[in-house]
């Protein structure tokens, strides 16, 4: 990948978790309720998804369950996300 490509997806993770975040939160769920709720023993992944540590980040998978589990839309998870055109200079 290139370098404007990479800087956008970090961007990308890095949104999707703080949404996360604010939903959970929001819920009033732990990070400790969540993981469990998921099938995880310890914080560490979601710890890490929300701040996309060591390029960890939610999956497919991951943002279905997490919809269900927060009771929301999961495009709620994609607000503030931009994304921009292929023919756009990054």
């Amino acid at each position: 990948m290139n370098k404007p490509l990479d800087d956008e997806l970090e961007l990308f993770h890095k949104t999707i978790g703080y949404n996360i975040k604010k939903l959970r939160e929001k819920k009033g769920l732990s990070q400790l309720k969540l993981s469990e709720e998921m099938g995880y023993k310890s914080v560490g992944f979601i710890g890490q998804a929300e701040i996309y540590l060591g390029k960890r980040h939610f999956n497919l998978s991951h943002l279905y369950q997490l919809a269900y589990i927060l009771e929301c839309d999961i495009e709620d998870f994609f607000k503030d996300v931009k994304i921009p055109k292929k023919d756009t200079k990054l």
